[in-house]
C-alpha cells in the first residue's frame, strides 16, 4: 500500500492518528462497531514512546509487534520501514516531543453473516498522543501504594500474554479492587498465588540485593527487558522465577517497569510501608534507565522539519 506524503510538523497539534491510510486528528480516528477487534478483543498492538523528540528502542517494539501479528495470524499492508515512517509521521504531525505512540491491528469486519476469521480484512491503526505515565513524577516521589489483588491472571495457556492484547478484564477489575481500598494501582496473581503483572507494567522486587521478577504469565515488556539488561551492566544479581505473594510482601524494595515511566518505585504494599523507599537498587536502575534513553544507540530521532 502506498504511503501518503509525510505530514508537516503540527498538522494535528496535540495528537495525530493514522487510519484508513491517512493522517487525521485523534477525534476522527474510528473503528467499526462490527470490527472483531471491538466485539471480540481480537486485536494486537504495541506501544512505543518518544522522549525529548526521540523514540526509545523503536526497533524492539516493532519486532514484538510483527511477532504478535504472526502469532495472531494477522498482517498489515506495510513493511517494517513503512511502519517506522507512519509512527514518525504521527509524532511529527502531533508536534509533541514526549509521546505515547501506539500501533494496532484488529481482525477487521468479516463478510455479513460470516464467522470465519480468515474472511476478515485486518485493519491497521496508529496514533501519537501526549506521554502517558503509570504514575507521574510527583506521585512517584510521594509514593505509590500497590494493591496485590486476588484476581487471578488470565492463564497463559488460554491467552498468550507475550502477545500484547486487549484482554484486560482481570487487570481492570483488579484496579477496582485497589481503588475500593484507597490504593493507587494493582497487580494480579496466577493460579498458584504468584504475583504476575499489573495494568500496563511488570513487577520487580529486591531482596538482599537480588532483583527478582516473574518468569511466566506476563507480557515480556520492553522496559522489563531493559531492566534485565541493566542488571547485567550494573552487576546486580537477577532471578527470573515465580514471585510468591509472601516473598513480595517481605521484599526490601518493589518497583514497576513500564513504557509509561520506565522504573517506578513502590512505597507501600496495601498500605504497609516497604523497608526502603526509594530503595538504593531501584534508584540505580531508575537513573540508569533514563540515562539509557539519552544514548544514541537506543534513540530514533524524529525529524520535526
Amino acid at each position: 500500500m502506498t504511503l501518503p506524503p509525510s505530514p508537516p510538523t503540527g498538522l494535528h497539534e496535540g495528537g495525530c492518528a493514522f487510519a484508513d491510510g491517512a493522517y487525521v486528528p485523534l477525534s476522527e480516528a474510528k473503528v467499526s462497531l462490527f470490527d472483531w477487534g471491538f466485539t471480540r478483543s481480537d486485536a494486537t498492538y504495541d506501544v512505543a514512546s518518544t522522549w525529548e523528540g526521540a523514540f526509545f528502542r523503536l526497533d524492539t517494539h516493532m519486532d514484538r509487534f510483527f511477532a504478535s501479528l504472526e502469532k495472531m495470524r494477522m498482517s498489515i499492508p506495510y513493511s517494517r520501514e513503512a511502519l517506522r515512517a507512519i509512527l514518525h509521521g504521527c509524532v511529527r504531525a502531533s508536534g509533541l516531543k514526549d509521546c505515547y505512540v501506539a500501533m494496532v491491528c484488529t481482525r477487521g469486519v468479516p463478510p455479513k453473516g460470516a464467522r470465519d476469521p480468515r474472511l476478515a480484512e485486518n485493519r491497521f491503526y496508529a496514533y501519537a498522543l501526549p506521554y502517558v505515565w503509570i504514575a507521574p513524577p510527583d506521585k512517584q516521589r510521594e509514593g505509590i501504594d500497590l494493591h496485590i489483588s486476588e484476581r487471578v491472571r488470565i492463564a497463559p495457556e488460554s491467552v498468550d500474554p507475550t502477545v500484547k492484547n486487549y484482554h484486560w478484564i482481570d487487570l481492570v477489575q483488579s484496579l477496582f479492587d485497589a481503588y475500593d481500598r484507597g490504593r493507587d494501582t494493582s497487580c494480579v496473581v496466577d493460579a498458584q498465588g504468584n504475583v504476575a503483572e499489573g495494568p500496563g507494567f511488570n513487577v520487580f522486587i529486591v531482596k538482599d540485593g537480588e532483583v527478582r521478577t516473574a518468569d511466566r504469565g506476563v507480557l515480556e515488556g520492553v522496559s522489563r527487558r531493559t531492566v534485565i539488561e541493566l542488571c547485567g551492566k550494573l552487576g546486580l544479581p537477577l532471578r527470573v522465577a515465580p514471585l510468591p505473594v509472601a516473598e513480595v510482601r517481605a521484599a526490601d524494595e518493589v518497583f514497576l517497569s513500564s513504557t509509561g515511566g520506565g522504573v517506578l518505585p513502590i512505597a507501600k504494599l496495601d498500605g504497609v510501608p516497604l523497608p526502603r523507599f526509594p530503595g538504593p537498587v531501584t534508584q540505580r536502575l531508575h537513573d540508569a534507565y533514563w540515562a539509557l534513553r539519552k544514548e544514541p544507540a537506543y534513540r530514533d530521532e524524529v525529524d520535526y522539519g
